[in-house]
């Protein structure tokens, strides 16, 4: 944690917007080094102009590998496209629309030129899909989410609104590459003259008293604090209270590329994650004036909750309670609907799965597991442990196939509206009852060889017999809910677990962990969860 997280970053922390969009155009990547390459990560291809990693022809040619996955998968509806106000978002933007005009594919973007939230996509093209007009609809999102100012960031979403397969995701990236290497042969492009627009934000404002209780939170009164960190839910919460008439107050409307009003997180670096206390520091100030204050990331996926009497809520915590209250207040869902979590979220959600006597589908790191579930009702809330979350309708039905970060955080504001409770009060009782989990995730240095050799790990080939003085009850390389590979390996006790996955960018593998028995015992873990996964891959 460095010293400066948590201040207000200065002017030698701002990017150069006019030389990161220069790079953009100017550089030109050479897919032989691995860097330069077109990859798609849990949530499409992200990177910098600046390391030739999210250039020009990076997007024309993902854009064109994209028109044709759609046509040989027979997608021949509208795509619909958002964006988000990372400065390399425009230039990406006006890259993929001359791309998709030039191959005749028919686009959709926003009618008032707002940017669009990636929620808002997801559920726009459901709602398309859903009217049955013959065709089927898929969408992109111009977003690294909560990446640091200078990254830029590419996502499909097929005709079920969500994240792309690793299937999709494999066979775009692989024909992108194909294109940049042969000189961007076969790559259309033209003047995005020929576009429709549609009504992202009033189709996705109108719809949610169809998933959350507006009128309980407009007639308790509660006061509510919404900040979008900069980012692409700036034009919805001040349309979400006007249609709704509650009172909420938009904290930072600004919107700046360099995000200068920010706060740094933990390494110094300008990142828009609402989970993070050093991000939301300047949000916390204002803790205080308001009963339920949120966040959200620059595309609005992810949530961050902040109440009066416990500041910035751990992302696992709110999940738990918002699963209890959820599972406990929307009679329309299915009474055999299951619980999705990702298997590196916290046991607590377990404790709380078993009492409201559902059924628990843990999947591997990745919202696009969800989504199965969330289409046809079988999981009616799904979450990450990185503050993102959507579940859904009243009746039972879909709601959006990606991350809703302004839905989980009117959701905090329902909780107290109907309950009383502040969810930090209710996650005290829900820790009173079951117990308080101590939780954290931390780095382990690792070669790519060592690396590579963690993603393939098998459960077997873990040898130890107990865990911090526990016996080990289990040890996994796939996913209980859907039998995937998680590409590591999670170990468990009776009181605690850990799980280990390699990082897609760093040379280092991830550790997540958590005790029932406090913080020292959580350390125990780490320490020994480090040996035993170093054992295995040596």
């Amino acid at each position: 944690m460095s010293e400066r997280a948590g201040t207000r970053a200065l002017e030698s922390d701002l990017i150069d917007v006019d030389g990161l969009i220069k790079a953009y155009y100017d550089l030109k990547p050479d897919v032989a080094v691995p860097a330069q390459r077109v990859v798609f990560g849990t949530s499409g291809h992200r990177g910098s102009s600046l390391n030739t990693a999210f250039n020009e022809d990076h997007i024309s040619a993902t854009t064109q590998a994209i028109v044709e996955y759609r046509a040989g998968q027979g997608i021949t509806g509208p795509l619909f496209i958002g964006t988000d106000p990372h400065a390399l978002s425009g230039p990406a933007y006006t890259t993929a629309l001359e791309v998709l005009v030039a191959n005749g594919v028919r686009v959709l973007v926003d009618e008032f030129d707002d940017y669009v939230p990636t929620p808002s996509l997801s559920h726009a093209i459901l709602a398309y899909n859903r009217a049955e007009h013959g065709d089927l609809a898929d969408g992109i999102v111009v977003t690294p989410s909560h990446n640091p100012p200078m990254d830029g960031g590419f996502k499909y979403n097929p005709p079920h609104g969500g994240p792309a397969d690793s299937d999709a995701t494999s066979w775009i990236a692989n024909r992108a590459n194909e294109l940049i290497a042969g000189g961007l042969v076969g790559v259309l492009m033209s003047e995005p003259s020929a576009v429709e627009t549609y009504d992202f934000r009033g189709n996705y404002v109108n719809d949610l008293e169809n998933i959350i209780d507006m009128q309980a939170i407009r007639t308790s009164g509660i006061r509510i604090g919404a900040d979008p960190l900069g980012g692409a839910s700036v034009g919805y919460w001040g349309a979400i209270r006007d249609r709704y008439e509650i009172d909420l107050v938009v904290v930072n409307p600004k919107v700046d590329p360099t995000w200068r009003f920010m706060t740094l997180d933990w390494d110094e670096k300008i990142r828009m994650d609402p989970s993070s206390a050093s991000v939301m520091a300047s949000v916390l100030a204002h803790k205080d004036e308001y009963d339920i204050l949120t966040g959200n990331d620059a595309d609005a996926d992810r949530h961050g909750i902040i109440t009066p009497d416990g500041g910035l809520m751990n992302p696992n915590h709110f999940l738990a309670v918002a699963i209890d209250y959820l599972y406990s207040h929307r009679e329309g869902w299915k009474p055999d609907a299951a619980v999705g979590k990702t298997l590196v979220s916290s046991t607590m959600i377990d404790r709380v799965t078993g009492f409201l006597g559902r059924d628990l589908w843990e999947v591997p790191v990745g919202f696009k597991w969800f989504v199965p579930g969330l289409i046809d009702g079988s999981v009616a809330f799904g979450g990450e442990e990185s503050a993102g979350a959507s579940f859904v309708r009243f009746d039972g039905t879909v709601w959006t196939t990606d991350k809703d970060g302004i839905l989980l955080a009117l959701l905090a504001s329902e909780i107290l509206a109907v309950t009383g409770k502040t969810p930090s009060q209710r996650y005290a009782e829900l820790a009173e009852h079951f117990g308080a989990p101590a939780y954290a995730r931390v780095d382990a240095a690792a070669t790519p060889a060592q690396k590579a050799a963690l993603a393939k790990l098998d459960g077997s080939m873990i040898t130890a017999t107990e865990l911090a003085g526990e016996k080990i009850t289990g040890a996994f390389s796939v996913a209980p809910g859907n039998g995937a590979a998680i590409g590591g390996v999670k170990v468990t006790t009776e009181n605690a677990w850990f799980a280990a996955r390699p990082s897609g960018t760093e040379d280092v593998y991830k550790i997540y962990a958590e005790s029932f028995l406090g913080l020292e015992h959580l350390a125990q873990v780490q320490r020994e969860a480090k040996a035993i996964v170093d054992a295995a891959i040596a």
